[in-house]
């Protein structure tokens, strides 16, 4: 009974200080873990090597996976950047392996993890900030450290009553035949993937076995499966965390579920040959050390299998599970919520995708051709475009807590801003504009060129703002037949806004002189009363489009 008191004591204070300890660096890492995955993703080979090292240093691969999902999901980064992160953090998770095969199994670390428990503690209640997430990272680390130790006693004990030949032998056992070994390992990493779905954390089952190895109670062979089977655990977790979540969060958990398959299918091919290496190699290497190597190898080399084929792979994925819902608000993940900068850009790119549909449809309207913007696959109208601005809009006020910065402040005010002149040019829209008026004389045919140019330069800055970013930060839109989206941009962002400034200047300009010529067209009897009035109202309804097209763009790109 002691021995199990111990080892459930062990394995609990384990989770708990894990827990504890990610929770305080996320604290004391902030807005920076975003900031240092956003850019270190430009390719999906750094972002699997700073997708290891953010893992390594946060201690959560969890805390990685979401992050990166809110990333994704706000259009900061593509889906298959996101991979080569989700692909890091798996390799960056065997990091407290190593930290339990050098340290937690060898020495009693009860003298040391206990003034640490006292200090993080005190220091987590008493501080704010970042100094108090200081304290927790410290308190968990020395739960951690009596966590291994009490494991290692409650190994200790189990090691009286099991011993390795009392589980199955698996291959490259000189005592085990094909068939019979083939099934040991099966059998274990069966056993493996059970621990990992029980604790729902590889890293504690991993330190678990690691722990039964050093006491004698498993042999290296037998760990070896295990370690195999608590890897493909850690994947049950993002698959349940992924049930009625958003298609992006489900997309990676398929994406974190195969990768765990084709790593352990590896594995297993290479069973028979890398047994024997680490049995022959356990005579001048720690056992431990070489189960901690093989945790981490097992892991790199599913990366470097993948990664020359993540467009494969990415494709893959994409076909499994299709994006579904309105074009325009895919970005509004509720993952992206946790953290307020990655909400304000969820929402900054549904306002640009909005823009773009309203600013394309008018652009039709006033050549003539009213008809639904195609996005992609999919066709979005006027309408939709209301319907997703009161979504975003919805979607900004559940947002939870303020912007860590100034610069984050004044991010989340142009927001504000650029939806307010959005949802306003988008009412005008639907608003039922006689577009068909802005060829009746030389000024209205003009207003209406000019109201035109304005919404296509408005739509290329808005294509921009929504355009998921290339390596060098600037954005990436690309041509696609019938994508409006990434259709064909002639001018820059730094060419569209003094264009989209220039047009709706002119228009308020015309608007004065327009209406005295219009109205006193009345009286020399060349007009109607009643057509006078439409075109007056029409040229008002022209600028006013431009206007609220030209500040809400403007404020989109930070120059409101």
């Amino acid at each position: 009974m002691s021995t199990a008191i111990s080892t459930l004591g062990g394995v609990g204070l384990f989770l708990l200080g894990m827990t504890v300890m990610t929770d305080g660096l996320k604290a004391l890492a902030g807005s920076a873990l975003r900031t240092v995955l956003a850019k270190a993703a430009a390719t999906p080979l750094h972002g699997s090597f700073w997708g290891a090292i953010v893992t390594l240093l946060v201690q959560s691969s969890s805390a990685t996976t979401m992050t990166t999902i809110g990333l994704v999901s706000a259009g900061l980064l593509t889906f298959q950047q996101g991979l080569g992160l989700v692909f890091g953090a798996n390799v960056g998770t065997t990091g407290t392996g190593w930290l339990v095969a050098l340290i937690g199994v060898r020495v009693s670390l009860t003298a040391a993890a206990l003034p640490m428990i006292f200090v993080g503690a005190l220091t987590k209640l008493l501080a704010r900030g970042r100094i108090s997430g200081m304290g927790a990272a410290l308190a968990g680390f020395g739960l951690v450290l009596f966590g291994l130790t009490t494991l290692q006693q409650g190994m200790g004990g189990l090691a009286e009553r099991l011993h390795p030949a009392d589980l199955p032998a698996v291959l490259g056992s000189p005592e085990a035949g094909w068939w019979s070994g083939l099934f040991g390992v099966l059998v274990l990493v069966v056993v493996g993937l059970v621990m990992t779905a029980l604790m729902q954390s590889s890293t504690a089952a991993v330190a678990v076995t690691l722990s039964a190895y050093f006491a004698g109670a498993v042999g290296l062979d037998q760990a070896c499966a295990l370690i195999i089977g608590q890897n493909i655990g850690t994947a049950t977790s993002s698959a349940l965390a992924a049930i009625g979540a958003s298609t992006t969060a489900k997309r990676l958990a398929i994406a974190y579920v195969l990768f765990k398959l084709i790593s352990a299918v590896i594995a297993l091919a290479l069973f028979p040959v890398v047994i024997p290496l680490l049995v022959r190699a356990s005579s001048t290497v720690d056992g431990v050390t070489l189960l901690a190597l093989y945790h981490t190898a097992y892991n790199v080399v599913g990366v470097v299998v993948l990664l020359p084929l993540i467009n494969w792979f990415t494709r893959l994925v994409e076909r499994i599970l299709p994006e579904r819902g309105s074009p325009l608000t895919r970005c509004l993940d509720p993952s992206a919520l946790e953290t307020p900068i990655v909400a304000v850009e969820a929402v900054r790119r549904t306002i640009a995708r909005a823009l773009v549909t309203v600013c394309s449809s008018i652009e039709a309207a006033l050549a003539g051709r009213a008809e639904p913007i195609r996005l992609g696959k999919d066709t979005a109208s006027v309408q939709d475009a209301a319907d997703a601005l009161r979504q975003a809009q919805i979607f900004l006020s559940d947002v939870t807590g303020p912007p860590e910065s100034d610069d984050e402040q004044q991010r989340l005010t142009s927001t504000l801003h650029a939806l307010d002149h959005a949802s306003r040019l988008t009412e005008m829209a639907n608003s039922g504009i006689n577009f068909g008026s802005v060829s009746g004389g030389p000024e209205d045919i003009r207003a209406g060129e000019l109201c035109a140019e304005a919404m296509r330069s408005a739509a290329a800055i808005a294509r921009g703002v929504a355009a998921p970013a290339r390596a060098d930060g600037s954005p990436q839109v690309t041509a696609s037949h019938g994508d409006v989206m990434a259709g064909p941009r002639a001018v820059s962002t730094d060419e569209a806004m003094p264009e989209l400034e220039r047009c709706a200047t002119q228009l308020g300009e015309m608007l004065r002189t327009h209406r005295s010529a219009t109205l006193g067209a009345v009286a020399n009897g060349t007009l109607t009363a009643d057509a006078a009035l439409v075109r007056v109202e029409t040229v008002r309804s022209l600028e006013a489009l431009s206007r609220h097209a030209w500040r809400s763009a403007a404020h989109l790109v930070g120059r409101g």
